[in-house]
This record gives C-alpha cells, structure tokens and sequence, in this order.
C-alpha cells in the first residue's frame, strides 16, 4: 500500500513569507491538510508542527521539504532527524530544490553514500548560513546602538503623581513603598524609573 505524502514548511519568523514553499508543494499535489508549517528558527527541532508531523507519519510515508535549511539549520541536528526519518520510522524524504536528495531513489551502496556526502555538505552549508545571519544582526545592532537606536517596547509613560513622589522619595519624606503606591505602580517599576530619572539629571 502506497504511503501517504506530507509537506514540510518551515520560516524564522511570522514576518517572512511562506508563499513560495507553499506553491512548491501545491505543485507537487500536496493535500493541504498534510501540510504543516512553523514559523520558528531552525536552531533545533522543538517545533510544534514538526512534532505534530511525526506523530501522523507512518512506515512508506513521504516527507517533502523544499530546501535541506527549511528542515533545520543545525548542522548535526539535521542529520540526527534524517536518520530518525528514514531508518528509524522507515519515511522517504524528498527535497524538491535537490534531486539527488530522493531516499526513494537510487537505494543502493553508491547511491547512499552520494546521497550521504551531499547532505553533509548541505546541512553544513545550513548552519554556516544561520551563523552568517546571527553575526550580522550582531553588528547590524551594535552599529545601530552607536548611532542612538534604541532596542525594545519604548517606556510606558509616568503618572501624573510621579514627580511629586519621586521629589518627596528622593529628600526621604516618603518611603518607596509609599512613593509607588501613590504612584499606582509595582515598586520594582518605580524604582527602575526613578534611577533612570537621577540619572538623566
């Protein structure tokens, strides 16, 4: 009995687009309902919809990915999943970008290890990929914050009760608990702000 046949998507983030990996698999005829996506790195391979994938996955079933770094972009991780895949649970893999990558082609010594080599080298050139980002979000940051770009939710904005509290806890008139109170904020909040404050002056 012929297995069935599943897509796998995967993006970084819900901002990047998934359309492409999607018209691939309708090409190939993919059933909608076997396609799954996660909009998540390819770090590892904690991954909802993955998980969820492989607990439907059956012996002769196919698994198609458009492209080895939308399966992962970890270097042994990748490898480990194949092998789980296709020894262990005894499913095809199919990468549609890749050809000589087909576990339902070419079985023998000479094609397992060609299929083997060529693997390696994609995995490999998956994570270098993923570093290469890593790096240049690194200094893409560091150069934003020399120019004064600030990074995170911008601050919620003061009370009107702040200044008086804030000047009446700094000359010890009132304790931080009463200033924060007055203030309708956590403690550790008004803290935070007032430092931020004594510091601007």
């Amino acid at each position: 009995m012929k297995g069935k046949t599943y897509g796998y998507i995967r993006v970084s983030s819900s901002e990047q687009n998934e359309d492409r990996q999607l018209m691939a698999m309708e090409k190939y005829a993919i059933e909608k309902n076997n396609i799954y996506m996660d909009k998540q790195s390819g770090k590892d391979f904690h991954r909802p919809q993955y998980r969820a994938m492989l607990r439907r996955l059956r012996p002769g079933d196919l698994v198609c990915i458009t492209s080895i770094d939308r399966l992962g972009r970890n270097y042994e991780e990748i490898q480990r999943q194949w092998r789980i895949l296709t020894k262990e649970m005894n499913v095809d893999i199919l990468v549609l970008n890749m050809p000589l990558l087909d576990t339902r082609q070419n079985k023998d010594l000479l094609g397992t290890f060609i299929a083997d080599i060529v693997l390696q080298i994609l995995s490999f050139a998956a994570q270098n990929e993923r570093e290469n980002i890593r790096q240049r979000q690194a200094e893409g940051i560091a150069a934003a914050k020399k120019k004064g770009v600030r990074f995170g939710r911008p601050p919620m904005p003061l009370p009107k009760e702040f200044p008086r509290a804030f000047l009446l806890w700094t000359e010890g008139k009132i304790t931080l608990a009463d200033a924060a109170r007055q203030c309708h904020m956590a403690e550790s909040s008004f803290r935070y702000r007032a430092i931020l404050k004594l510091k601007s002056r």
